[in-house]
């Protein structure tokens, strides 16, 4: 991933660097594994251990000559020790280590994603409860809908990223996962007691029948996730986007003082952290998609995924960690602007009150609910034709029979929202 989009915390999980310091951790471990079977003498699992970290340069340098880099890694890193060299990747195929290690470095990325949502949900419950009163205008087809809050519209957001959490622990466990089980995975040349070994000090589960790597639908489980997670985000930033419209100006990104909106036209203040969280977003998908496609491979396995891979995951993973860091300083800072968000609820003319006028003659007028559909709609259709407060046209409606009391109630934001309150109640039972 660009360094534009890229923070430093993930970046230094899918580092070479690190990448090197897993692989050679992987060799390590399965080399004290053997020393616990009695195979490997005892010398050979502590000058691996205190062998220095492989150079880069030096295993680039290598790979020119062996084509292959776990090969060539394993030369660089045998040659590094003046005993026991012989025993580094001793009994091993390449996706012993490769995906072993690469279970470790996920898990790694999975949990700092985590982090990043509960940052972020943290900040949605409290603007949520901040804005619990904040009555504006509901919305449905882009059209006036019914009163609701701005808290209740942030609450939606809350549950939602509660949901991506418990998905992405499920997702964690599973792309978790490592094998020790040699080629094709018979176990061949490495009993299973050295994969438990290896596996149980990585932190990450064992693949209990892994052919030859560990199965790729693991991946794809994991990829989907965060393209789920920035489809989260998109709803959010798409939202934003629309509030943030000049005909709107309900909420807005923040604007920082010295900043910029356009190179043309100094009164522009537009919303493009939002937007860049929804081009992001779209990124994710395609990376989703090409794990999907890497789940089938030829017989016990092939190399088709390793490119795509290579491109996918530590993209992937870099990019949701810099979109949730986006999308939790913009809600943190969103500018909520109250003033408007009540003056577009006046500008309704009384129109999005109208199912509880409907109800109201239902029930205290004894028609039926065509009929009293009817009356209300033309009502507010005349409303909506002439500018008219629909209030007004339905006191003066002859079919209508409701007592001032019943339609002042009809026309109050507080009728509709008087129920509200078991949202925040709900909100209150989520544990981050």
């Amino acid at each position: 991933m660009i360094p534009r989009y890229s923070l430093p915390e993930m970046s230094r999980i899918w580092s070479e660097t690190r990448k090197l310091e897993v692989w050679k951790e992987v060799e390590t471990l399965v080399v004290e594994a053997w020393v616990e079977e009695g195979v490997a003498p005892p010398e050979a699992a502590q000058a691996l251990r205190n062998a220095p970290e492989v150079d880069p340069v030096e295993w680039k340098a290598r790979e020119e000559l062996t084509n292959h880099d776990v090969a060539a890694f394993v030369d660089v890193l045998a040659a590094s020790v003046t005993t026991g060299g012989e025993w580094v990747h001793y009994g091993l195929t390449s996706s012993d280590m490769l995906d072993t290690a690469q279970g470790r470095i996920l898990k790694d990325a999975a949990e700092l994603l985590q982090r990043r949502l509960d940052a972020l949900l943290r900040v949605v419950i409290r603007r949520a409860l901040e804005h619990r009163a904040t009555v504006m205008i509901g919305r449905t087809h882009g059209i006036w809908a019914e009163p609701t809050t701005f808290g209740l519209k942030l609450a939606t957001w809350a549950f939602e990223i509660d949901r991506d959490r418990t998905r992405l622990r499920a997702a964690t466990t599973s792309v978790a996962a490592g094998k020790i089980s040699g080629a094709v995975g018979t176990y061949a040349h490495t009993p299973p007691s050295i994969e438990g070994y290896v596996c149980d000090r990585l932190g990450v589960a064992v693949e209990p029948a892994s052919s030859q790597i560990t199965h790729r639908d693991r991946h794809a489980e994991f990829l989907a996730t965060l393209a789920l997670i920035g489809a989260s985000l998109e709803r959010f930033a798409t939202e934003i986007r629309h509030l943030q419209r000049s005909e709107v100006s309900e909420a807005r990104e923040s604007f920082g003082r010295g900043q910029k909106g356009s190179s043309a036209m100094p009164h522009k203040r537009n919303p493009i952290a939002s937007e860049n969280v929804t081009g992001l977003a779209r990124l994710l998908r395609s990376y989703a998609s090409a794990g999907f496609e890497n789940v089938a491979l030829w017989h016990e396995r092939d190399i088709s995924h390793s490119s795509a891979e290579r491109v996918a995951l530590p993209d992937a993973c870099l990019i949701l960690d810099f979109a949730l860091a986006r999308m939790t300083k913009i809600i943190d800072n969103l500018v909520v602007d109250e003033a408007r968000m009540m003056h577009n609820l006046e500008a309704t003319r009384g129109l999005v009150f109208s199912q509880a006028v409907l109800l109201a003659i239902i029930e205290e007028q004894g028609l039926s609910r065509d009929d009293a559909y009817r009356i209300v709609q033309r009502n507010a259709l005349r409303a909506w034709d002439e500018g008219l407060p629909l209030r007004d046209l339905l006191a003066q409606d002859l079919d209508v029979a409701l007592h001032p009391e019943v339609l002042d109630r009809c026309f109050s934001p507080e009728h509709f929202l008087r129920n509200s309150g078991i949202v925040f109640d709900r909100l209150d039972q989520i544990e981050i």
